[in-house]
């Protein structure tokens, strides 16, 4: 027994000598270049480098598919049935014609037109534009994550060690650099707006608040080898506005607020996320609701105007959208953050999923196993654009402005831009929708024979 101390006190020396060399290493390389903004260029070799492997590994993968037939991803695509705008009254006005023959300004209900509304739902069974956008996106080539490729099987053997080496590198050294990261930006941001929060208001706390912030969400961001690209930054929020954007992820907030300053509003959590929005409250007006005030609307406007008026508070970060749609889209905006009356400022973020899915399918998975998916991918890369300025015009009302800042977001970020409500996700379509179907065709039928009887 007594011989195995020394074999004991070198393994403990060598496990000293790791992790001292590894947290200098983190310091160095990481945390200090994110405190003060700048990068070495490691991730943009590392990203260069994974683009070279994924596109030699799909060739690989379609060649070996094709040769023993076996089956490989679809390719996403916008839609299967091709679609034409057409109105209610025009096609059936074509089934008509090609039916019975018979004008659509007959009174009279025809058997035919019940086509229309069959194929409407089957078109819409077989191809569901809104569901769709609540599940992951699908590549177009393979990133070497069996979780984008279920249908992944043995090619060939150098493919086959590749993929090993990659669940190596990505659980083996990636995840643990990842959390030691991420313990570090989350302890730093509860220390650092803990203690600024016992300053005295004025402008050193300010100062120090926004650069507490910053340093804070950059870590994070390392923590997740997030590669962001930032356009037109001269369009930045500014103090007394409100900055939206589509939402994707949880990860939207420190993806923008690792480059701006902003007041962020939610609901008030317990645990750990607790622990974290009462310490950033101390040092930043932040806008925190109970669980029930959110449901209290015209408390919510108020705070959220008050918050806006004072210019010499941090511009508010709003995802208007309500719960993460896919990146491939934009849905409704809810109209509350448009009734304020402050300037708004559009931010359309857009991922590329070929390093990770940063989207958060809420329904299927809970926050731990995204965190831990986010964590063993590859990288988080997207782009940023930060729009020019919008204000409601005298003639708008507050969704017509809402639909008009999605729309130059969903423009710019080339996301597909929908009217339907997010809310979809989770609640079944309102009977409004059905109504607003009978409505059309009843008005169709009522209103041909009113005007024949005027003539």
């Amino acid at each position: 027994m007594f011989l195995l101390l020394p074999f004991d006190s070198l393994v403990v020396n060598l496990l000293g000598i790791s992790i001292t060399v590894l947290f200098t290493l983190l310091l160095v390389f990481i945390i200090v270049p994110a405190i003060f903004g700048v990068s070495f260029g490691i991730r943009k070799v590392y990203m260069k480098t994974l683009l070279k492997i994924f596109q030699w590994a799909t060739l690989r993968i379609e060649r070996g598919a094709k040769e023993k037939n076996h089956p490989l991803y679809k390719p996403y695509v916008n839609g299967i049935i091709a679609k034409e705008p057409t109105s209610l009254e025009e096609e059936i006005k074509e089934i008509r014609r090609s039916g019975s023959g018979k004008a659509l300004d007959t009174p009279e209900f025809e058997l035919s037109d019940i086509f229309y509304f069959c194929r409407k739902g089957i078109e819409t069974i077989m191809d569901d534009e809104v569901t769709k956008r609540f599940s992951a996106e699908e590549l177009e080539s393979w990133n070497l994550l069996s979780r984008t490729n279920y249908n992944f099987q043995y090619i060939s053997l150098r493919l086959t060690v590749l993929w090993g080496l990659g669940v190596l590198i990505r659980y083996c050294f990636l995840l643990p650099l990842r959390i030691a990261l991420a313990f570090t930006g989350i302890s730093l941001l509860v220390t650092g707006t803990t203690v600024v929060g016992y300053l005295p208001n004025g402008r050193c706390k300010d100062f120090l608040s926004k650069h507490v912030h910053l340093m804070c969400y950059r870590i994070c961001v390392r923590a997740l080898t997030a590669i962001i690209t930032y356009h037109d930054r001269e369009n930045r929020p500014r103090n007394g506005g409100i900055c939206v954007a589509n939402h994707t992820s949880p990860i939207d907030v420190i993806i923008l607020a690792s480059d701006g300053y902003y007041a962020m509003v939610g609901q008030i959590h317990g645990g750990l996320m607790g622990v974290i929005q009462r310490a950033m409250v101390k040092a930043c007006p932040h806008v925190w609701f109970e669980r029930s005030e959110v449901k209290d609307r015209h408390l919510v406007a108020r705070r959220l105007t008050e918050h806006a008026q004072d210019k010499s508070k941090l511009p508010i970060l709003i995802f208007p959208e309500g719960t993460c749609i896919n990146n491939t889209s934009v849905m409704m905006f809810k109209k509350g953050s448009f009734e304020i009356g402050a300037t708004v400022y559009p931010v359309a973020i857009k991922y590329d999923p070929q390093f990770g899915d940063a989207f958060w399918n809420s329904s299927k998975y809970g926050m731990v196993t995204y965190l831990l998916r986010m964590m063993t991918s590859w990288a988080i890369v997207c782009s940023v654009w930060y729009l020019p300025p919008m204000t409601r015009q005298p003639e708008e009302d507050a969704v017509q402005f809402a639909n008009r800042v999605k729309s130059a977001i969903a423009r710019q970020g080339g996301l597909v831009d929908l009217l339907w409500d997010g809310g979809l996700k989770r609640e079944k379509v309102k009977d409004a929708f059905k109504e607003e179907q009978q409505k059309l065709y009843s008005k169709m039928i009522v209103g041909s024979h009113e005007d024949r009887s005027r003539s």
